[in-house]
């Protein structure tokens, strides 16, 4: 069978339908790298925002969240969770190479994904911790036990102070894990504790599902003021001061 037409009409459609199918086979590379990764990763990325929904069991607490962020963008440098006897450090996380998200070197030590807000902006802040080692107990060892009026403070390095309480906690099997809901904006001020649950897999080494605690901001406490600092710089005698008294 001859198609009509020219000789030139044939060559032609042959570079279409080549240029069509080149398309086609990368948009599918494309598509498949990214259900990979989603699937790999299940808490990857900065998310876009969504439409407002409350956190998890906040009707059932009566804690309103913060309808908009009270504290400015800062580095969190400490967490305190009193009903499980925290008080660390924080370490900051962002993406691996492979575009997974990083989980923290120290076992005792959690990470806040700074790819996202920080802790007391508008959206979900993240912060990230093992559960356990080979050495035992590691620092969110007793997330899961978390219940709902529960506190949750956060130090910034500017020296505000953020405080949350706990809505509700739940477990989720890796496969399954909601990003979205973990990491996305829903309207208010959330940080979300997450940490490894469930049963473990003893061939993997690894567990096969997730703990979230969901929080919401409840009040803050603002940086000094400079005028403290600056008072207390004043008092500091000066170093020709100091060479007289002694």
């Amino acid at each position: 069978m001859t198609w009509a037409g020219s000789p030139g009409d044939g060559r032609r459609r042959s570079r279409r339908w080549y240029v069509v199918s080149a398309v086609l086979l990368l948009i599918a590379v494309g598509c498949l790298t990214v259900g990979l990764r989603g699937h790999q990763v299940r808490l990857a990325g900065p998310l876009p925002p969504t439409p407002h929904t409350p956190p998890p069991a906040t009707a059932s607490t009566g804690i309103a969240p913060a309808p908009s962020e009270a504290v400015a963008r800062s580095v969190p440098v400490a967490l305190r969770i009193p009903a499980i006897g925290v008080s660390v450090f924080l370490s900051t996380l962002g993406l691996n190479p492979d575009g997974t998200v990083q989980v923290p070197t120290d076992f005792y030590v959690p990470g806040w994904y700074r790819l996202g807000p920080s802790p007391g902006q508008l959206g979900s802040a993240v912060i990230l911790g093992h559960v356990d080692s080979y050495k035992g107990p590691a620092v969110f060892f007793q997330l899961r036990s978390l219940q709902a009026g529960d506190k949750v403070e956060v130090s910034l390095a500017d020296g505000a102070v953020a405080d949350f309480v706990v809505t509700s906690v739940a477990m989720y099997p890796k496969a399954q894990f909601p990003a979205q809901q973990v990491y996305g904006s829903h309207g208010y001020s959330g940080l979300q504790l997450v940490t490894c649950g469930g049963t473990f897999d003893s061939q993997t080494g690894h567990y096969l599902s997730n703990i979230v605690a969901y929080t919401t901001l409840v009040t803050t406490t603002p940086a000094a003021a400079p005028a403290a600092a600056g008072a207390a710089i004043h008092r500091t005698p000066s170093r020709s001061t100091a060479r007289t008294r002694t």
